[in-house]
């Protein structure tokens, strides 16, 4: 679950611009964090807990939405500070669609009786396992601001998160190729599925690659604030 804050947003502004940024990105988190478990519910037919973890993500969604209009409302017009207060806005806007995506997914689950096909699950396990540590590095990055804007975004604190982000950049890399070949397995078996189901296994399966993409749109993001 997620750590919330009990202090105003105006005075989180007041200790670090990024506070607010950060308290959304480990929200949405916990959010993609629940995704692997409910597909695991999904695998054993669970309908309980597949319920159950769908209202999970959709709660932990809405309290990002909240954190999301908060930030928006108590940002101060102008900040002293090396990044712009568009630029800091756009990213907000990444980090939530993460949360989106997420909920998309369980939106699916939970709402048809899906079936997983045997073809397709060692490459949904490998799928989910390098989304989950291409979000993990998005949330690092995130959270390692406070300290770039401490050393005005250059110095060893610049290097580590560039290298930060060619990780991000790898795992995406991966998750290509991982996408690719759960797409033909799930093609190798289309004759033997429902053509319906067929064609919400091909929506997950992009939903899930969508979760890597935003994280590298995030990792492209602070790459901006690194070459300004």
């Amino acid at each position: 679950m997620p750590i919330r804050s009990t202090t105003p947003l105006p005075g989180l502004f007041r200790r670090s611009p990024f506070t607010p940024l950060q308290e959304h990105m480990r929200t949405v988190f916990s959010c993609i964090c629940l995704i692997p478990t409910l597909f695991h519910a999904l695998y054993l037919r669970e309908d309980e807990q597949i319920a159950d973890l769908a209202a999970q993500i959709d709660s932990l969604e809405t309290e990002a939405d909240k954190i999301k209009s908060n930030f928006r409302l108590n940002m101060p017009n102008s900040l002293f500070m090396p990044v712009a207060r568009r630029d800091l806005l756009e990213l907000l806007n990444d980090q939530d669609s993460l949360a989106d995506i997420a909920e998309h997914i369980a939106q699916i689950v939970v709402s048809r009786d899906m079936v997983v096909p045997e073809a397709i699950k060692s490459h949904l396990d490998a799928l989910l396992e390098e989304t989950m540590e291409a979000t993990s590095a998005a949330l690092k990055i995130i959270e390692e601001l406070d300290e770039l804007l401490e050393v005005g975004f250059g110095g060893r604190e610049r290097e580590k998160v560039s290298g930060m982000i060619d990780g991000v950049r790898k795992c995406e890399n991966n998750i290509d190729k991982i996408l690719h070949n759960t797409r033909r397995s799930l093609f190798a078996v289309e004759d033997e599925l429902d053509p319906v189901s067929v064609m919400y296994w091909y929506k997950i399966i992009e939903l899930v690659g969508d979760l890597s993409d935003q994280s590298e749109n995030i990792a492209d993001r602070l790459l901006l604030f690194l070459s300004k």
